[in-house]
């Protein structure tokens, strides 16, 4: 073949691939679940905790306001474990295709909410969309939120991408739209306040939770079907398991996790 006729056939391939319908994953979708199951169980930890469980950070900025319990400092608490149960985690079923809608979220919707200089609440599930960023504290105090995506935390290799970053300087609501790209694992934490630090998921799905304070939790209305199940804590990472909801009946996953 001539090198002529073989430039015609490189410009042609990437002409092929340059206008070739981009491959998206199947958007979830929603309707009405019939005779539908329930996932439950619950998370605990074994063992000795970390060192690092509990991190002290002084309280350098606005201390008449962020420190509340008057020690100097702020116990920021990355593995919450009482009586056994782990705390501050979700659980999640990994890429259902169809299932119950989204309910809808109480009071004003989703809410990022930073009062007394900590994120409230430090873990919670929200939906893609648009999210309330609220500053509940006096004007002498400045937030700076940044909301990252937390990408490759199934590989253990995490890299985050910032979704939003910007400062509120007074009180009052600020309206941002939550897109993750390619995870929908999020970390926050405000530039201002080196303490204040929290988590959410924002699946494509309805099908995700925060643990109780028990460590137990409960997954309805789920379409009979085989899933895999995961648990997510953001210092430990994820673990898996496969089961199968039976129609109208349930089925169990529990999740032991050490710092081993």
């Amino acid at each position: 073949m001539s090198i002529k006729n073989i430039r015609i056939v490189i410009v042609s391939c990437l002409l092929l691939f340059s206008t070739a319908t981009p491959v998206h994953a199947a958007a979830y979708v929603e309707g009405a679940v019939t005779d539908g199951g329930s996932i439950s169980g619950k998370l605990s930890f074994d063992g000795a905790l970390p060192e690092d469980a509990v991190e002290r950070i002084t309280i350098s900025k606005n201390p008449d306001v962020c420190d509340d319990e008057g020690t100097g400092y702020r116990e920021v608490v990355w593995v919450d474990v009482k009586d056994g149960a782990l705390r501050g985690a979700f659980v999640f079923i990994e890429k259902i295709a169809k299932g119950k809608k989204w309910g809808a979220p109480e009071g004003d919707g989703y809410v990022i909410l930073q009062k007394g200089c900590r994120f409230r609440p430090w873990a919670q599930v929200v939906k893609p969309g648009p999210i309330v960023i609220r500053h509940s504290d006096p004007d002498s105090v400045l937030h700076n939120i940044n909301t990252r995506e937390m990408i490759g935390v199934e590989k253990k290799r995490i890299v985050k991408r910032t979704m939003f970053n910007f400062g509120q300087p007074e009180p009052g609501d600020i309206i941002k739209k939550l897109k993750p790209r390619r995870s929908p694992y999020i970390s926050l934490n405000c530039e201002a306040h080196n303490f204040m630090f929290g988590f959410m998921m924002a699946p494509k799905h309805p099908y995700a939770v925060v643990v109780n304070e028990d460590g137990t939790y409960s997954l309805d209305d789920v379409p009979e079907g085989e899933y895999s199940v995961a648990a997510w804590h953001p210092r430990f990472g994820i673990q898996k398991t496969k089961l199968t909801v039976p129609a109208k009946g349930s089925a169990e996953a529990n999740f032991t996790f050490t710092s081993k």
